[in-house]
């Protein structure tokens, strides 16, 4: 399942982020083909309910960058972000946002509050969602299959 693409790399941090206990989903952040940053959730080990991919990789991101903005960056995530994700990918400028899995219960993007459509949202990335979305339901329903 690892790969060179990013949304392949995610995956790769969402297995590996399962492999801690931790609920699988894995985040990447790449500018010009290159991957600068990547994260799986840590949620448990951080003791930090912020701790989902995306806010670890957008903080890697800005940290190796040196900037609060991502500007011409793009972040690749194995589920629909929720709002607080959505909201830190507007705040840090990020170009495009791909994702695998729609979370109708928990997302933001196409589901619950459409983050980037609203008159109060300052900047919205262009949305690509349903990359690989049948392998990353998969990977989400055996990891709480297994839970029970």
């Amino acid at each position: 399942m690892a790969g060179t693409d990013p949304m392949s790399e995610a995956f790769a941090e969402a297995i590996a982020a399962a492999g801690r206990g931790e609920v699988p989903i894995g985040a990447v952040v790449a500018r010009d083909g290159e991957i600068i940053a990547r994260a799986g959730n840590r949620t448990l080990a951080s003791k930090d309910p912020t701790a989902h991919a995306e806010m670890l990789a957008i903080r890697a991101a800005c940290e190796r960058l040196g900037s609060e903005r991502l500007a011409g960056c793009d972040i690749y995530v194995t589920l629909e972000p929720c709002a607080m994700c959505a909201a830190a990918i507007s705040l840090a400028r990020l170009r495009r946002l791909y994702w695998a899995a729609s979370d109708p219960k928990g997302g933001a993007v196409e589901n619950g509050p459409r983050f980037f459509a609203q008159p109060t949202c300052h900047h919205a990335p262009q949305s690509y969602g349903g990359i690989r979305e049948a392998e990353a339901r998969d990977l989400l329903k055996g990891f709480f299959a297994a839970k029970r």
